[in-house]
């Protein structure tokens, strides 16, 4: 009888440890983790920011186009850029870069080096156009055109494959490699280029006259670059008195700037950048390089009386 009882002891004393130990086991999994101890604080990783490229055009020796009254149209586009600019900054979603200083000038070709340069997510030239017909007035939005298009990845691809497109080194690859590397990223930059042209038409369109088929296509040199959308803003017309006048006003070059920052906005809804880790400061300097001498290269803006673009 000692011994039946001497085991019920025991087998009580195993049932009641197995209880605690599953009481402890469910206090285990009720404790918050980290309880005790300092929480582990995990820094979400930092939001790329797309750089923009703005190009005001022209500068220093070249004064672009000359409107009705005698304004010189680097003194409209390059104030409008830095408005343009300054409302990019203040969403903190972007970084924002000019090509040019002030009044300076640079080439037409360094103005996409620099560009590229800075791994832009996006190239926007700004230009004022001066058009034969004095009655005309709008604004405008240039893409490259496909002729040329063609033309500059074939160039490319017969260069010396220096360059690094898309991410890829050409000089690592063959030759037939690099020349389909080089396609494929110049159509799909020139779809994209289209689709920031088609943003900018659209915001810019709710507040400001736009020009008859105001979404066209040129051989501009400043739009070549294979692996950056880009597209060139025409404000308007400097030979349309009318036009001249308001492009002239802070007022109305602030109203220009915020429709062009509303497209840039809604271009990267549609087409948001790559992740990428690298985040400079919101607003980044672009050094200045050797220009040309004192020739203005031509491009299209050439023969309707306008010199060459410049970049800082």
């Amino acid at each position: 009888m000692r011994d039946i009882a001497c085991g019920r002891r025991d087998v009580l004393r195993l049932l009641a440890g197995c209880v605690a130990t599953g009481l402890n086991f469910k206090a285990a999994l009720a404790q918050p983790p980290g309880r005790g101890k300092a929480p582990l604080r995990v820094r979400p990783p930092p939001r790329y920011r797309p750089m923009i490229v703005l190009d005001p055009g022209h500068g220093g020796i070249d004064p672009g186009a000359i409107g009705w009254d005698g304004v010189y149209e680097k003194n409209i586009v390059y104030p409008t850029a830095q408005y343009v600019s300054r409302q990019l900054i203040a969403t903190h979603r972007f970084r924002v870069a000019m090509t040019r200083g002030p009044d300076e000038y640079v080439a037409l070709r360094e103005r996409v080096a620099r560009a590229r340069a800075l791994h832009a997510d996006l190239f926007l030239a700004i230009h004022a156009d001066a058009l034969p017909n004095p009655a005309m007035q709008g604004l405008s939005v240039f893409t490259l055109s496909a002729k040329a298009s063609d033309r500059e990845a074939a160039a490319l691809a017969e260069s010396e494959n220096k360059d690094v497109v898309e991410g890829v080194r050409l000089s690592r690859e063959p030759r037939e490699v690099g020349a389909v590397l080089i396609d494929l990223a110049r159509r799909q930059t020139d779809n994209l280029s289209i689709a920031f042209a088609r943003e900018l038409l659209v915001a810019l369109g709710q507040d400001v006259a736009l020009l008859e088929n105001p979404q066209r296509s040129a051989d501009f040199a400043v739009l070549t670059a294979p692996d950056i959308p880009s597209a060139l803003v025409e404000l308007g017309c400097l030979s349309n008195p009318a036009e001249e006048r308001r492009l002239r006003q802070p007022a109305y070059q602030q109203r220009l700037a915020r429709g062009i920052a509303r497209g840039i906005e809604a271009y990267f809804v549609i087409s948001p950048p790559g992740e990428s880790t690298s985040d400079p400061v919101s607003s980044t300097p672009v050094e200045s390089g050797r220009s040309s001498g004192g020739r203005c290269p031509r491009d299209d803006k050439s023969r309707r009386g306008h010199g060459c673009a410049s970049i800082r």
